[in-house]
């Protein structure tokens, strides 16, 4: 069998600057491998030797090729050493739902073809969503994978794929795909085929599995609980998917990737990280020895549409009273606490209310992982960092926010006020930033005020309570409560000012309070902002930016 020459029609190589290296190096190709063997080695074990051979002659010639065009010269070659037999014409037309995938090559000329078939019910499939796609037909894909995966990475040089774009991987992946497939008789449908080079994608680009749940907007957050069992959150709810891994290595190759991107480790040293993907979503990870089923990964996403005042009223979390009285307080440089539950939305509240600060502001934020979604132009992100396997390093938010005080903030935004941190923080509200805000976890406004006291506490503060009070008293204006309701719903549940001392006790007064008054049949609950009429004691300050009119108006 003679070496045929350079395909000219039907093949992927157009270039001449390939067709010049192709009738080049096909001479040295076919002396390496006679007839006889290419006839006996089957059509990978021929790639891969074909490949090898080729990067060895460029590589000996100084000639470098993008991967796109090193697999259309290999194939080429290939096809040149042993041309692929035309198939025969099937004698009897396959009914639509047993037709395979058609490879590549140029058909014989013969009778006209048939029309193809109308697409029925039965035969048409309806576009769906990663989550809701059925077990069977992501079964099927799942079955392909594991069978091609080994060797689309031996086809492929994982070093050149890392330097090309997702669309120039994904058209060279479709094509290597098509061949494997019709190399191992493996039948998918057009979507089934577009799915499986998808997550070969994923996994050699992305988070795996969990790409097509972090591009569904309607996911809040995701769940990993070991291999078997990924959970997502929607609208409030909680929901199994058939989302699968491989194994437990499956799951810790995609928490490795997340936390070396922003320079951290997991392993059994450090068995538990805070991170953040690239598009600023809170990632929480815990491995084996402490997590006993498998490694376990949770990721509050990154809402893509900005959360503002005026559409969390739109959305029922607040009533247009209330939100008219946090833009007030907002503008008016008020020292702000929020307060809530795990995921009842303290962060998107903190982002909503940070929309008020001026432009001209000097705003500095420190937060364990950056996830704060800041719009104005002059901001300055600190982030804290864990210590090192020797146990050095650590940079801590006490540290951070000692430092921001050197840095001539206008306001500090600490993104949750945890530990010893807070009588750093409540000496930098009383010592001229005002407007300053952060978040706490407490179940009411006065829960919260015996936490700060508690954390001041830990701090090592050796202040007697009533000092402790006083402090807290002096530096907090208000107290924002945030709460996630039974049906999933987060609304804002008080509005309360601090307005002093009473004895040894922090006075406060609720100028709104959110209560539940009925349940719709759809199990939704009805709820009730109360406006209590109070009169604000923060007047004064709303007076100095000329506010204190529109302030009594919200309230009365």
């Amino acid at each position: 069998m003679m070496p045929q020459p350079y395909p000219e029609k039907n093949e992927p190589l157009i270039d001449n600057t390939l067709k010049v290296l192709h009738d080049k190096i096909l001479p040295e190709v076919s002396q390496k491998i006679t007839p006889e063997e290419a006839k006996a080695l089957s059509r990978s074990d021929l790639v891969k030797k074909v490949k090898e051979i080729t990067i060895n002659l460029l590589s000996r010639q100084s000639i470098e090729l993008n991967l796109l065009d090193q697999r259309d010269l290999v194939t080429a070659l290939v096809n040149s050493i042993a041309p692929q037999p035309k198939p025969e014409p099937a004698p009897v037309k396959m009914p639509p739902a047993a037709v395979a995938p058609i490879p590549a090559i140029e058909e014989k000329a013969g009778p006209e073809p048939e029309p193809e078939p109308q697409q029925t019910t039965e035969t048409k499939r309806p576009k769906e969503s990663a989550v809701n796609r059925g077990p069977a037909a992501r079964a099927t894909v799942n079955q392909a994978k594991n069978k091609i995966q080994p060797m689309v990475l031996d086809r492929i040089d994982t070093s050149a794929a890392a330097r090309m774009t997702r669309e120039e991987l994904f058209r060279d992946l479709t094509g290597i795909v098509g061949e494997l497939l019709v190399e191992t008789k493996t039948q998918l449908t057009a979507a089934e085929r577009q799915e499986l080079v998808e997550q070969l994608l994923n996994d050699m680009l992305g988070l795996g599995p969990l790409e097509p749940l972090l591009a569904d907007e309607s996911i809040s957050e995701i769940m990993v609980n070991g291999p078997k069992q990924v959970y997502i959150e929607s609208n409030g709810r909680l929901s199994l998917t058939d989302i699968k891994f491989r194994d437990n290595e499956h799951v810790m190759a995609i928490a490795t990737r997340i936390v070396t991107a922003i320079g951290r480790r997991i392993d059994e040293s450090t068995p538990l990280c805070d991170a953040r993907l690239a598009d600023g979503s809170r990632v929480n990870i815990i491995i084996p020895p402490l997590a006993i089923d498998g490694p376990s990964i949770t990721i509050r996403k990154f809402a893509r549409k900005k959360i503002t005042l005026d559409s969390m009223v739109r959305l029922g979390s607040i009533s247009p009273a209330m939100a008219k009285v946090l833009k007030i307080v907002g503008r008016c440089r008020l020292n702000i606490l929020i307060s809530g539950g795990t995921g009842s939305g303290k962060t998107t509240l903190l982002n909503a209310l940070s929309q008020m600060i001026d432009h001209g502001e000097r705003i500095v934020t420190i937060e364990d992982s950056a996830e704060l979604q800041l719009q104005q132009p002059h901001v300055v992100r600190l982030e804290t960092r864990p210590p090192n396997l020797e146990g050095h390093g650590e940079v801590t938010m006490r540290d951070l926010l000692k430092n921001a005080l050197r840095m001539r903030p206008d306001r500090i935004i600490v993104g949750e006020t945890r530990g010893g941190e807070a009588i750093d923080m409540l000496q930098a509200m009383n010592t001229g930033h005002d407007g300053s805000l952060s978040t706490v976890h407490a179940n009411r406004p006065r829960e919260a005020i015996m936490r700060l006291e508690n954390m001041v506490g830990l701090g090592g503060a050796n202040l007697a309570p009533r000092a402790i009070r006083q402090q807290i008293a002096s530096a907090v204006d208000m107290i924002i409560q945030v709460g996630r309701l039974r049906d999933g719903s987060r609304r804002v549940t008080h509005i309360s000012e601090i307005i002093g001392m009473e004895g040894d006790v922090v006075a406060m007064q609720d100028l709104f309070t959110c209560e539940v008054i009925g349940e719709k049949p759809d199990g939704r609950l009805t709820v009730e902002f109360r406006n209590h009429g109070l009169r604000p004691h923060c007047l004064p300050k709303a007076a100095y930016y000329g506010l204190d009119k529109d302030l009594l108006e919200a309230v009365t």
